[in-house]
């Protein structure tokens, strides 16, 4: 058996595997950051489940809403943002944005709500129908106030989303071209040693060798083999960065729950953190990896129709580990300022 074939693997006790059966920015979450859209009321159960049958259609027509854009022609690299803040958006709104481009063929990843595309000179064309993304947060219900006032103790929080609306720009007319252009891709020679950078900038334990992928949490350290071994050897850094993506969740950084084993709904979650957050990361850096086969899909299918909330939670903790993890590349780029 080649290397290539043995990176399918099942993962040794303690290991987690970048591609076994089963697979699936700490910083400002552009959830807090969606403005003024116009908000729709719904229960939020309901929404929920909107969201998470959203993401399953995708994968039962055979494609990962978080690698398609990248193999459809005309569409710009790069994680979806905000036309006017600027602001990358994040977590569960990135695979409802990337989904949306793909669906209508949009050639750009800027966004804007109804009032901004006015505010900024702009209109929404009349017929156009915008995108729904949420924004995540948390209330304190007043009978628990009242009971933490008479009782002391924490209080309970009750998760919730909310609806927004936005429009991309091509949807619009009479914008300011700043806004309607991409930043440029970067050029090939960088691709690879960006992604080299980050792995070390991390300073994480990172071996190379053998024949499988993966992260030892009990050891700390991650594990993939040489580029050649790849089918695709863009796909080595995809790996990588999907193993970082597990190396985020050691007790001593993000401090994930890494409890599940082999075949386990907790074991999938995790693995389809790891792949959200690789495929954010692989979008910042311009990489630009080849599809998932569909035989990965199965198991986060499974936990996808057992719980409405597995993806925003799991797309949630993987915009925390990408940013965790680039965050590491811009205090080595501060320090090397101090120096210049």
């Amino acid at each position: 058996m080649t290397a290539a074939t043995q990176l399918n693997a099942r993962p040794a006790k303690g290991e987690r595997n970048a591609d076994a059966k089963g697979k699936m920015h700490n910083g400002k979450h552009v959830a807090c950051h969606l403005d003024d859209g116009k908000q729709a009321e719904q229960p939020r159960g309901s929404l929920y489940a909107e969201v998470t049958q959203r993401i399953i259609a995708e994968l039962e027509a055979g494609r990962c809403p978080w690698v398609q854009p990248w193999d459809s022609a005309g569409i710009a690299p790069g994680l979806p943002r905000n036309a006017l803040t600027r602001r990358s958006y994040s977590g569960i709104n990135v695979l409802l944005l990337w989904g949306a481009v793909i669906q209508r063929g949009y050639s750009t990843q800027n966004w804007l709500t109804f009032t901004q595309a006015l505010e900024a000179g702009g209109i929404v064309r009349k017929g156009e129908k915008g995108t729904a993304i949420v924004f995540a947060d948390r209330f304190t219900p007043k009978a628990e106030q009242e009971r933490v006032a008479g009782e002391g103790g924490e209080p309970k929080q009750i998760p919730f989303l909310k609806r927004f609306t936005v429009f991309n720009v091509a949807q619009c007319d009479r914008l300011p071209e700043r806004m309607t252009r991409d930043a440029p891709p970067l050029p090939e020679r960088e691709l690879v040693p960006l992604a080299e950078d980050l792995i070390e900038a991390t300073g994480a334990d990172f071996r190379i060798g053998g024949n499988r992928a993966f992260y030892n949490p009990g050891e700390d350290y991650v594990a993939v083999p040489p580029q050649p071994a790849f089918r695709h050897q863009i796909d080595y850094y995809r790996t990588a960065l999907h193993e970082l993506g597990h190396w985020t969740g050691h007790a001593s950084r993000l401090a994930r729950d890494f409890s599940g084993s082999f075949g386990t709904h907790n074991y999938a979650r995790e693995e389809l953190c790891a792949e959200l957050a690789s495929a954010y990361l692989c979008a910042s850096l311009s990489i630009q990896p080849s599809v998932r086969h569909a035989d990965y899909i199965g198991s986060w299918l499974e936990v996808l129709r057992s719980d409405d909330h597995a993806i925003i939670r799991a797309a949630s903790l993987a915009s925390k580990a990408a940013d965790y993890l680039l965050g590491f590349m811009a205090q080595e780029s501060a320090s090397d300022s101090r120096f210049s």
